[in-house]
């Protein structure tokens, strides 16, 4: 039997290359119905999400945990998978102000370029997979999610592989059922969307699961380690005009504070929206505010809780 006959047979077995008879003269249809019939099927999405809730919290626990720590997230896959890891780690920093290239981490087989010019070769090699991550100086603090639709891309599997024997943290993500890459994993996640509208295309289904779990990953372990405060992004980066003016709303819908006094805090705090929140609700100043959130490991709500007991031991 041939390399590519064998590879055929596997793929014929793979749940997101399943052939639809249903759909065979989609082209047929009207472009209204074609668009009716891609929306039902992009609906079933979450709900797949959803049986896969409990092992992403778990991964979510264990990734936060490592980040706390000083490790990094990584993700490293190929193709459209690979696209969605380095665009998640992309965001993080005007989000959440982690550093580029340092807290969060994209990888793709292929490199860089292969983020507008397919270099699907690249996705073969285990081996290539191992040396992107040594090239990063992996270490047992970080943790690395393996993205792949199929489950089986030798560049995500060798990801997790490498990973693991090195002590990292590991994650598999797929839309398959019982695939390699879970199996490889400390924490496997496999979202099962069925097979696409489009034989095989998995950029579809797919990688809309894979961008909704990779949201989920990504922000949860920022809130938990206090990115956020609430659900305002207390962290952000002001690095346009747009930033700087959801800034000062966050200062006000955080502090209730008017213009002229979050104008003055965030002055005072060199743009620091988390600071400027605490000398406000805190009534402490600019270098107070600092020390109490390098104590409290940079979580707004304890910075507060440690800011008002220490003001009530003060009055006591």
């Amino acid at each position: 039997m041939s390399h590519y006959t064998e590879l055929r047979r596997e793929l014929e077995t793979l749940t997101t290359e399943a052939f639809r008879p249903e759909l065979a003269e989609i082209d047929r249809m009207p472009t209204l119905e074609i668009a009716r019939t891609m929306n039902g099927e992009d609906a079933t999405v979450p709900a797949a999400v959803a049986g896969q809730l409990p092992v992403i919290a778990a991964a979510i626990d264990g990734i936060a945990a490592r980040m706390a720590r000083g490790g990094r997230l990584i993700y490293a896959g190929a193709g459209t998978a690979g696209r969605l890891g380095v665009l998640d780690a992309s965001e993080c920093p005007p989000t959440f102000n982690t550093t580029p290239g340092r807290e969060v981490v994209g990888l793709i087989a292929g490199g860089p370029s292969a983020m507008i010019t397919s270099i699907e070769g690249a996705e073969d090699s285990k081996e290539l997979a191992a040396a992107d991550l040594d090239e990063l100086g992996l270490t047992a603090a970080d943790s690395v999610v393996g993205i792949s639709a199929s489950g089986r891309t030798p560049y995500a599997v060798g990801a997790v592989e490498h990973a693991r024997a090195a002590g990292a943290l590991t994650v598999g993500l797929s839309c398959n059922a019982d695939s390699p890459l879970a199996a490889a994993a400390d924490h496997g996640i496999e979202v099962v969307v069925g097979p696409e509208l489009v034989a095989g295309s998995t950029r579809l289904k797919s990688g809309t699961a894979q961008k909704l779990v990779l949201n989920m990953l990504s922000t949860i372990t920022m809130i938990r380690l206090g990115k956020t405060y609430g659900n305002l992004m207390v962290d952000v980066r002001a690095s346009n005009e747009k930033l700087r003016a959801r800034s000062r709303r966050i200062v006000a819908l955080a502090t209730g504070a008017g213009d002229a006094a979050i104008e003055d805090a965030l002055t005072a705090t060199d743009g620091e929206v988390k600071h400027a929140i605490l000398t406000l609700l805190a009534t402490v100043d600019a270098p107070t505010a600092a020390r109490l959130l390098a104590e409290s490991g940079g979580h707004l709500r304890q910075a507060l809780e440690a800011a008002r007991g220490q003001k009530a031991q003060k009055t006591s």
